[in-house]
């Protein structure tokens, strides 16, 4: 199968793209190397791709004419890119033209395929909102940018599915962790802190937050079985995660009790749209897609903790 992959030289994409091919798909790959964390860091993930012998397109979705830069002749398209996390420094203009605009010009330009045989939109647990434990048809109440835009993302995704324009279904993800995360994310900063000997900075009231930290192998096993199942998965929201819940203040004693070291913190204020919960309803993902998530908190923190290692 001739697979597309938006984001490709990011955390999630990268880790896909290396399992499809691992299946024998034909990969192609497209980035926009923003600048949202160190390029250095995408320009290796990508060219870990190429050597796989994967095609990587450098080119910006908020730029119309992809017809001019991709092939139309594809099987599936997972849409990774995004302006992700909920950082201060990001502006609403970026979450709105990276999520909403990009994704709008994607899913334009995806209509003219006429054998597409599913569109994998990759959203998010934020979309929910603040205390999230629920399953798909929970009413969508986002409380951030980021949950807002990938909301609209998802829902000019779906709304070409409903039209009959292609088939689509949007995969919610929750909490992914492991090698090559962003290094802006908490289990990224937590190990760095730790191996370097810096100060950890924990947001107000963060130690009681619970998430249901989900391991990147787990995450990818969720995306490909969807390959094959496109009548099951069309016009459907999933989530995916793990159904295992930890505060915080657990994640940090995992890394700590890994690490055989006390993490150095300093206290910052809360920051604003941080959810309270999120943890994983999956009901449907094990019964449309027979999702087993499978991967412990300290075996994937002994995974991502091996891969910060040999990358620094």
């Amino acid at each position: 199968m001739k697979i597309l992959i938006t984001g490709i030289a990011g955390f999630i994409g990268s880790h896909l793209a290396e399992r499809l091919h691992h299946y024998g798909h034909n990969i192609i790959g497209l980035d926009n190397f923003s600048s949202y964390y160190d390029v250095h860091l995408k320009r290796e993930n990508a060219d870990t791709l190429k050597n796989l012998g994967i095609k990587i397109i450098e080119r910006d979705l908020r730029v119309e004419h992809l017809v001019m830069a991709l092939p139309t002749d594809i099987d599936y398209i997972f849409h990774c890119a995004a302006q992700p996390g909920i950082a201060s420094s990001s502006t609403f203009e970026e979450y709105l033209s990276n999520n909403v605009i990009a994704t709008h010009n994607l899913s334009d330009f995806a209509s003219q395929f006429l054998n597409l045989k599913l569109f994998i939109n990759i959203g998010t647990s934020s979309i929910y909102g603040r205390d999230v434990f629920c399953d798909e048809e929970q009413m969508a109440k986002p409380i951030s940018n980021y949950g807002v835009t990938k909301l609209a993302a998802e829902q000019i995704v779906m709304s070409q599915s409903r039209l009959g324009h292609f088939p689509a279904c949007s995969l919610r993800l929750y909490s992914v962790y492991g090698s090559r995360e962003r290094p802006d994310k908490m289990f990224s900063q937590l190990i760095s802190c730790a191996l370097n000997g810096n100060k950890f900075p924990l947001f107000e009231g963060s130690l009681k937050h619970k998430r249901s930290f989900t391991h990147i192998k787990d995450i990818i096993d969720g995306l490909v079985s969807v390959i094959g199942k496109e009548k099951l998965c069309e016009n459907q929201i999933i989530n995916l995660g793990t159904n295992l819940e930890y505060t915080t203040q657990q994640g940090i004693e995992a890394v700590e009790k890994l690490l055989d070291t006390k993490i150095l913190m300093y206290e910052q204020p809360a920051r604003s749209g941080d959810q309270l919960r999120t943890k994983a309803v999956i009901d449907k993902a094990i019964q449309i897609l027979n999702y087993n998530p499978s991967v412990s908190l300290e075996e994937g923190l002994h995974e991502q903790i091996q891969g910060f290692k040999n990358r620094s």
